[in-house]
């Protein structure tokens, strides 16, 4: 069971726009993607023969392929790139052989996840920023108010909620500065071959610039950037547990210190009117952080590549992704319905 993609459950965990990014139909269109980019590199690379290699990618545009033709490949092969491969080059006829000759499964799904987290990387940064802004016009409207700090869950001194929104907001703006980091380590081409050392001199360049991407020496074992990126994802998320934790304390009943124009219902309890939105940034924090660790264990490739902990990325970043997708657009909606923040009026 999927909780971001649920009958149900997704009303709540949901993220249409992120869950789309990392669908079946995105990733296989990122596959063809760099398929025709390759076989187009190599033709004028003179890898392939020139006319051959046009016929190639034309024939790989205008293929169509649905991702359930790929499950029986994916269960007996462990990746659907050889099924994909096979179905390219079926209906190819002369131009088969300059499909795919000299890339590996990992070089294509490599640079379909850089294309993927670059399309994840715009779309987070983006909503990042609507939510510092957001922010920013909160402490502008109410920030003077005044409000007891809190240590430990005691009280300390007289702050402002200028003081409280400042440690919401101010870890956000690093966390830009991480996706900017990010982008350096994950949207780079994969092309190595086989075993990771073919050299692809004249083709990477010509590549990378066409489906735009970074061209670098490509190791495959080495996952120390796309583990980073998960990394960023759980520090993002966890930034908003905190501020998810302390709207949801500050709402308590006896408290009054954050009014939300609206709330979840009870079905025992029609007085009340529950944090939802806010209880729902500390689950997904903790999810991540939890996920994090996961992710730290797909490091450790034996020799030139691992099934096993290439595979586990499929199954944990996807997730992770949407949960911090999901994490922004609940907090920029929290963020909206306040209605009165600081030490109530007597």
């Amino acid at each position: 069971m999927d909780a971001f993609d649920h009958g149900f459950l997704s009303g709540l965990f949901g993220d249409i726009e992120i869950t789309a990014l990392w669908g079946a139909d995105a990733q296989l269109a990122h596959m063809l993607t760099f398929e025709g980019a390759f076989t187009r590199a190599m033709g004028a690379a003179g890898r392939f023969d020139p006319a051959m290699a046009k016929a190639a990618a034309a024939h790989i545009a205008g293929v169509r392929i649905e991702p359930s033709q790929l499950r029986d490949g994916m269960a007996s092969d462990g990746v659907p790139v050889p099924a994909l491969v096979r179905l390219l080059k079926s209906g190819a006829g002369d131009a088969a052989p300059a499909i795919h000759a000299g890339a590996t499964s990992q070089d294509v799904m490599d640079t379909a996840l850089a294309l993927t987290l670059q399309a994840t990387t715009h779309v987070l940064d983006g909503r990042l920023a609507q939510l510092i802004d957001a922010l920013a016009q909160l402490s502008d409207t109410q920030g003077q108010t005044a409000l007891l700090g809190r240590t430990r869950m005691q009280a300390a001194l007289p702050i402002t909620v200028a003081d409280r929104i400042r440690s919401w907001r101010m870890p956000l703006i690093d966390h830009r500065a991480r996706l900017d980091l990010a982008r350096a380590q994950t949207e780079l081409l994969s092309l190595a071959g086989p075993v990771g050392v073919t050299d692809f001199n004249g083709v990477a360049a010509a590549m990378a610039q066409a489906l735009g991407l970074t061209a670098q020496q490509t190791i495959h074992s080495d996952r120390s950037g796309i583990v980073s990126y998960a990394a960023t994802l759980a520090l993002m998320s966890g930034t908003l547990g905190k501020l998810g934790q302390d709207a949801a304390l500050m709402a308590q009943q006896g408290l009054d210190e954050l009014a939300l124009r609206s709330g979840g219902a009870s079905s025992a309890m029609p007085h009340k009117q529950n944090p939802v939105l806010a209880e729902l940034l500390v689950t997904l924090a903790r999810f991540n952080a939890g996920q994090a660790g996961l992710m730290q264990q797909a490091m450790v490739h034996e020799q030139e590549r691992s099934g096993a902990a290439w595979a586990l990325e499929w199954m944990v970043l996807p997730q992770m992704a949407q949960a911090t997708g999901r994490a922004l657009t609940a907090a920029q909606e929290l963020v909206s319905m306040i209605d009165r923040i600081g030490t109530p009026q007597t």
